[in-house]
């Protein structure tokens, strides 16, 4: 089938599957939509028409009637549609997601039992794979609720190694071959920041969490660039069929930027980046040195640093203040050391660079606190936008801190369902009225990032706008939702996916709203989510994605 024009129904392209821009550029007019975009003060606007610049890709103008002001104008049928603004993900793994697409996926897994099995079965089906390498595993949902071991692995996989990643990307489960290679046994002893998990006798038991992690990773055979390039552009496309047009990567190292600056060189990246430099990597230094990247067209914009502070919560590494609940002799870990992580951060700030520092635990958020409030002056802070990712367990005092100190919150709603089964054992009653504290950031003032934390939960974002909304899964348990005084308003969640953001990135003069000047970055989606019911937001379909402008992704039945 040939391709159709712009001018033909909204309805055709989604069916013939092709679509292309006009031989000259030329403002753009999609009319008969339930538009929705934010002005300067955050509030929600509806309109029925959206004009933009097929050149620049800017938004010329939004709202009703305005069609006669652009007669020239290519015109799409939007056939009812909702339109929204093109969401933004404030953290997520590229690489990791795209890996994780090949990769054996043990998310769904019930039982140790039914793991491994899965592992079999992958490794079976790709004999030319060097290691077996998987992700998803999490203890907690499994009836046991007890680490897994290496004696089942053993027994259907001797003669390769296995790693398999938990959920949270904070502990890593292993086979003898594995081990065997990195040289992990009885007698190596635990490196700060990380555990290698042992039976009664001291051997370990396969499980290594956070900094032990590392020993054994650096045997994994590095990826080659077009490995690297080919997870990257399976990541971008999983990215875009979700409405996805910008996300913040949280964490990349310099082979993975090298990567990304060529995509952008050559004009390949379908999907706005925002990266955060990895606070480990070898070349920090010399990255802060050579300042910020300033794309003007913001599909690269780099001037973030992804600094680590503690661990998670489901492997009991995030740092808290008192003993875990169910575990009285642990507190978790700090991954980098308070000496270190003051270092890090002085570093990071005094290059002019945003520190985004990861914390869970109630300790590592306090921690973290501390030294934006010692290491700038107020007007240092507000100007800088520093962030902690995460914020997962704060201690009640200090929730306030945030809007005090100009510390945005970057957040991730499904965090909280997916562990609502497990904070109240790992935290004890009293500490949960600090954990997953949304509204009471919001209410203190505080702008939320929101995020995914892909491929650590699934990316879609309107799983995450879902989550925040009604603070259930999407069995819609528990009824009225899991700590229901934290909930936020459609509007807010949303805010929190696009415009507060694109705020956490320094973008939000460019992107996030849909006001006129801003880039033309929407989705247009299959329901009307402002007035769908609540319980139904989860569900919603993306049927195209723009970037830009330009039609990036479209759903095919």
């Amino acid at each position: 089938m040939s391709c159709l024009s712009r001018r033909q129904s909204l309805l055709a392209w989604l069916i013939s599957g092709c679509f292309t821009l006009s031989a000259h550029a030329a403002p753009v007019l999609i009319s008969n939509i339930k538009g929705y975009g934010f002005d300067d003060k955050r509030q929600l606007v509806a309109f029925s028409e959206l004009v933009f610049d097929d050149a620049s890709g800017k938004v010329l103008a939004r709202g009703q009637g305005i069609a006669k002001d652009y007669p020239a104008a290519s015109k799409i049928d939007g056939m009812g549609r909702t339109l929204l603004p093109g969401l933004i993900d404030g953290h997520g793994h590229v690489l990791g997601l795209g890996q994780n697409l090949s990769q054996v996926d043990l998310r769904e897994s019930s039982s140790e039992a039914q793991a491994v099995a899965k592992t079999a079965a992958f490794a079976k089906a790709n004999p030319q794979a060097q290691w077996i390498l998987g992700r998803g595993w999490n203890q907690v949902l499994w009836p046991s609720q007890q680490f897994p071991g290496k004696h089942l692995l053993d027994e259907v996989i001797n003669d390769k190694p296995v790693w398999l990643s938990r959920v949270d990307g904070h502990a890593g489960w292993a086979n003898s071959k594995a081990l065997a290679l990195a040289g992990i046994s009885k007698d190596s002893i635990d490196p700060p920041g990380g555990q290698i998990v042992r039976d009664a006798n001291g051997e370990p038991t396969g499980v290594l969490i956070d900094n032990a992690m590392l020993m054994l990773e650096k045997q994994i055979p590095a990826i080659n660039e077009a490995e690297r390039v080919s997870a990257l552009n399976a990541a971008f496309a999983h990215l875009l069929s979700l409405g996805i047009t910008s996300t913040h990567d949280a964490g990349i190292d310099a082979a993975n930027l090298a990567t990304y600056q060529q995509l952008r060189d050559a004009k390949q990246l379908p999907v706005r980046l925002y990266p955060m430099l990895s606070a480990t990597d070898p070349a920090l230094e010399s990255w802060l040195k050579a300042g910020p990247i300033d794309d003007p067209l913001d599909f690269l914009d780099v001037r973030s640093v992804k600094i680590y502070g503690d661990g998670a919560l489901g492997s009991r590494g995030a740092a808290l203040l008192a003993p875990y609940s169910d575990k009285p002799k642990e507190t978790g870990l700090l991954v980098t050391q308070p000496d270190k992580l003051t270092a890090v951060m002085k570093l990071t700030i005094d290059a002019g660079f945003q520190a985004n520092v990861h914390a869970i635990g109630d300790y590592a958020n306090q921690l973290a606190l501390d030294r934006f409030e010692s290491l700038q002056t107020e007007a240092q802070r507000k100007a800088g936008r520093h962030r902690i990712e995460h914020a997962q367990i704060v201690a009640p005092k200090d929730l306030p801190r945030f809007a005090a100190l100009h510390v945005l919150p970057s957040m991730q709603p499904t965090h909280a369902t997916s562990d609502k089964n497990m904070a109240g054992a790992r935290l004890g009653v009293a500490r949960l009225r600090g954990a997953y504290a949304w509204r009471s950031l919001v209410d203190d003032g505080n702008r939320i990032v929101g995020g995914s934390d892909y491929p650590v939960e699934l990316a879609n974002p309107f799983f995450g706008i879902h989550a925040a909304v009604t603070r259930q899964d999407q069995q819609n348990q528990p009824a009225g939702g899991w700590l229901p005084e934290q909930k936020l308003t459609l509007v807010e969640a949303l805010r929190s996916f696009t415009v507060d953001a694109a705020y956490g990135a320094f973008q939000d003069q460019a992107m996030g709203s849909l006001a006129p000047g801003m880039w033309a970055d929407f989705i247009l989606v299959d329901r009307d989510i402002v007035k769908v019911a609540p319980e139904q937001l989860w569900q919603t379909k993306v049927l195209a994605t723009y970037v830009g402008g330009e039609l990036k992704y479209q759903f095919r039945e």
